[in-house]
């Protein structure tokens, strides 16, 4: 007897519907074909167990497995559930009417168990794309499947669950889930918050600026002047996630397997800080099995590297595409894939190895040409690419020690909001464009041309820190933002004076003073 189920293969962020045709003939031989990886092809063992530990008996005879469209690569041990049911239902150990009606993924235990799969969400909305009934999945992928509305998602513990529900012997109900409003209730402010932040006034009026436009940033300074501290709390002061944002997030969490059992949506922009140690592939993405790397989790939010010029210089430079194009596409021999990588990229340095370059309370040990090689390992492209960099000192005592709480991230925050209304209101005609940072050379001369006397201050500036036309882009682009800040129409000269000092730390200033 011949039987179809239906499940999906998930490559990258593409995901597309999969048939599962079984066919239980007489005979002993066992087929399993459609491209399947190691995983796949083990599956038929588990599967094997698994019958036996819920009460029924696999197949003494022919059985052939075809996972179709054959051409298409499946990875994983997904596919567990699906080609059991297939398996009983050619078998007629099961009724099998019900069985067009629904979306199968699940790994299978020895024990008859299901485990978790990655990618269920994106697979719920292909379900619901396909205009399937239902979509079946382990418990511990329910609630994120079930972000998606108008359909049926059914979270089971077993094989044995699923057979009674797919016989009509189990009063198994889907998981109810209204989006919008755990999306709205779930909306909370971050714990850490700028008020902790004690002086570093500039600093933080960087970090506004660089909220308030979506502008990459890197800050330069000493050992314990708060460039960590304040670049975790960089997530407190951006805009709230719209909920179109926190699906296309969570997708990428989900196929990364990054989600916890109890987590449907993604709420708050993401932060990642990987360790200088990171390999490009982990940066990146990619991977024998595709997978997307910290660029991509940090979509929608920050990645942070700390201590920059410690990361390997290669890995640094594979950054200069994706933070232009705010895409990445892995070329692979057996797959190309693509992943959205748009993310505010903040970095924080110390101005040498010793960390003391500058700073007035410590001598720096290091000689001007070992300042000048650890600075060198952030090449100009790279440098050209952060719109805002600035030095930053250690606080004095005085600040420290003072009770008085600095400005709260939420009063910040208003102000962010403020500005990116501002910009949304500008860019509405443009597809793809939500913020300054993400500006065309052709907007900049529509929304950012300064006056003559701005562009002649500008002029001086670029010669004199001799900047690439690359910075004079980013430069343009700060200054829109500071303008909007201010809720001014024009840019102006302050605007564009705030902009130039935002850019001290180019590749040119830092040889002349090595």
């Amino acid at each position: 007897m011949l039987v179809k189920t239906y499940s999906a293969a998930v490559n990258g962020l593409e995901v597309n519907a999969v048939t599962i045709e079984t066919s239980v003939e007489n005979g002993q031989r066992i087929v399993l074909s459609g491209l399947g990886d190691e995983a796949v092809r083990e599956s038929l063992g588990r599967i094997n167990t698994a019958f036996t530990y819920s009460g029924y008996k696999f197949p003494n005879k022919a059985i052939t497995i075809n996972l179709s469209p054959a051409n298409l690569r499946k990875e994983g041990s997904g596919y567990d559930l699906p080609i059991a049911i297939g398996i009983l239902g050619a078998n007629e150990a099961i009724p099998s009417e019900h069985l067009h009606e629904y979306m199968l993924m699940g790994e299978l235990g020895l024990d008859g168990r299901l485990k978790p799969i990655k990618g269920a969400l994106p697979i719920a909305i292909l379900a619901r794309k396909e205009k399937y009934k239902g979509l079946i999945v382990p418990k511990e992928n329910v609630r994120e499947a079930a972000v998606v509305n108008n359909l049926e998602v059914y979270g089971m513990q077993s094989l044995i669950e699923v057979i009674q529900f797919l016989s009509d012997k189990s009063d198994a109900q889907p998981l109810v889930f209204d989006t919008r409003k755990v999306f709205f209730e779930q909306q909370t402010t971050s714990e850490l918050d700028f008020a902790d932040v004690k002086g570093q006034e500039n600093v933080k009026r960087a970090m506004e600026v660089a909220a308030a436009g979506g502008h990459n940033l890197i800050m330069v300074g000493p050992p314990g002047s708060g460039k960590s501290m304040m670049a975790k709390r960089l997530p407190s002061i951006l805009p709230p996630l719209s909920l179109a944002e926190s699906l296309e997030t969570t997708q990428i969490h989900s196929v990364a397997g990054k989600l916890g059992a109890e987590q449907s949506l993604i709420f708050q922009r993401p932060f990642r800080a990987p360790h200088h140690t990171i390999s490009q592939v982990a940066l990146v993405g990619g991977g024998s099995s595709p997978q997307p790397g910290e660029i991509s989790l940090a979509h929608n939010g920050v990645l942070f590297a700390d201590e920059l010029p410690e990361f390997n210089k290669a890995t640094l430079e594979v950054l200069r595409q994706p933070l232009e194009d705010r895409k990445i596409t892995i070329s692979r021999a057996k797959y190309t894939t693509e992943y959205p990588c748009s993310f505010m990229f903040v970095a924080s340095a110390n101005p040498c190895p010793c960390g003391y370059y500058g700073d007035s309370t410590h001598n720096c040990v290091c000689t001007p040409g070992q300042i000048y090689r650890y600075m060198s390992k952030i090449s100009g492209p790279l440098m050209d690419r952060i719109d805002i960099q600035c030095e930053i000192q250690a606080v004095p005592f005085a600040q420290l020690s003072q009770l008085k709480p600095g400005e709260p991230s939420s009063v910040i925050r208003e102000r962010v909001i403020a500005a990116r209304k501002i910009q949304e209101e500008r860019f509405r005609a443009y597809k793809g464009i939500h913020c300054n940072a993400m500006m065309t050379e052709k907007m900049l001369h529509e929304f950012a041309e300064p006056d003559a006397a701005s562009l002649e201050t500008l002029r001086l500036a670029m010669e004199k820190f001799k900047l690439s036309a690359r910075a004079y882009s980013r430069i343009l682009k700060v200054a829109r933002t500071i303008a909007d800040l201010a809720g001014s129409k024009n840019v102006e000269m302050p605007h564009i004076a705030e902009a130039v000092n935002y850019r001290n730390l180019d590749r040119g200033d830092w040889a002349e003073r090595g």
